[in-house]
């Protein structure tokens, strides 16, 4: 039986993160003011910083990286109009139909190939023609990573030079794109190249208690500010939540690694294990395979030695700055029990 002061451990999703000491005296020390009137320092210095990183014009602190991409498409579409996008993307599957109810925005899904990119020739077959039985195709969306799968920065660049060639805009969800640009040993600017907009989020692997920031053109950004002021997310004094996402991109992002090298540490682990089949990640996200008879009494397992998952069949697991090495071997060793190898 496990102790009753041992900590938690959680890795249904890096989004579990908190903030630890420096962060939380980030936060405790950053000057505040009003952000819709533009007039917070800490708000304004994250926007500046992380435009700088990413290499666009501008940028604009939003509260969710659901709310972050939901800007970015009522900005680049119109009613009437559809977006390209991965059937497998968060932006289509995850965040509640939002481009749909709120801007009148089509989705086109289209099937995501193995290594999670969409084929070319399928992005091309599902641009409409200029005529008015079709919905006028005006943005392509993609997604890195995805399902923990990393997408090239070659394939990045023919995907998005093929959307600008037919007069399309491009839109990365990025929630994970420190993730692939450590994986890739890139730029942030690099991983992000080709892209008119791009939504970074702040409040998985790198550990901030909230947020995300959408980068673009100035035009764009000043587009974006009306839209996040209609859905409800402009924020007053949000200088401490914003001084806790300039930290994470400070520091955060190189230590993703050591995420990854747990990844691959857990994923040869659990491998050993009779009855399970195990993914090779590429990055933080791990999928295991396992009878769907144990999923119950392993669940219980689990969470009698304090670790929660997201139980099912198809079991996701996700490593983080608060899921330490020794807390995963605890996993392992309750996986080990439980199918007795």
């Amino acid at each position: 039986m496990n102790e009753a002061n041992q900590q938690w451990l959680d890795v249904r999703s890096d989004t579990v993160t908190r903030p630890g000491a420096a962060m939380r005296a980030a936060m405790q020390a950053a000057p505040l003011g009003d952000d819709v009137y533009g007039d917070d320092p800490s708000v304004n210095r994250l926007q500046q910083r992380a435009a700088e990183l990413f290499g666009f014009e501008a940028a604009l602190f939003a509260p969710s990286g659901t709310q972050s991409n939901l800007i970015a498409l009522l900005a680049h579409c119109g009613r009437g109009d559809e977006y390209l996008v991965g059937q497998e993307a968060h932006t289509f599957r995850y965040e509640a139909g939002g481009a749909a109810v709120l801007g009148s925005i089509q989705p086109q899904p289209i099937l995501n190939q193995a290594d999670g990119g969409i084929a070319l020739a399928d992005i091309e077959a599902q641009i409409k023609p200029d005529d008015f039985h079709f919905a006028r195709t005006r943005l392509l969306a993609l997604e890195n990573t995805i399902g923990g799968r990393v997408l090239g920065a070659d394939y990045l660049a023919r995907a998005t030079a093929l959307a600008h060639a037919r007069g399309l805009a491009t839109h990365l969800d990025g929630a994970r794109i420190c993730n692939a640009a450590v994986k890739q040993n890139i730029s942030l600017r690099a991983a992000v190249a080709g892209f008119d907009s791009v939504s970074v989020c702040l409040s998985k692997g790198l550990g901030a208690p909230v947020g995300s920031v959408l980068c673009g053109s100035k035009v764009f950004i000043e587009q974006g500010k009306r839209w996040r002021k209609m859905l409800g997310g402009g924020m007053r004094q949000a200088g401490g939540l914003a001084a806790a996402g300039l930290y994470a991109l400070e520091h955060n992002v190189e230590r993703l690694e050591e995420d990854h090298a747990n990844a691959a540490w857990l994923a040869q682990a659990l491998g050993k294990i009779a009855g399970l089949t195990v993914s090779a990640p590429q990055t933080n996200i791990l999928y295991v395979d396992l009878p769907a008879a144990a999923c119950a009494s392993l669940g219980q397992a689990l969470l009698r030695e304090r670790i929660r998952v997201a139980m099912a069949p198809r079991l996701r697991l996700v490593t983080h700055l608060d899921a330490a090495r020794a807390d995963l071997q605890r996993l392992v060793d309750v996986f080990a029990a439980h199918f007795k190898t």
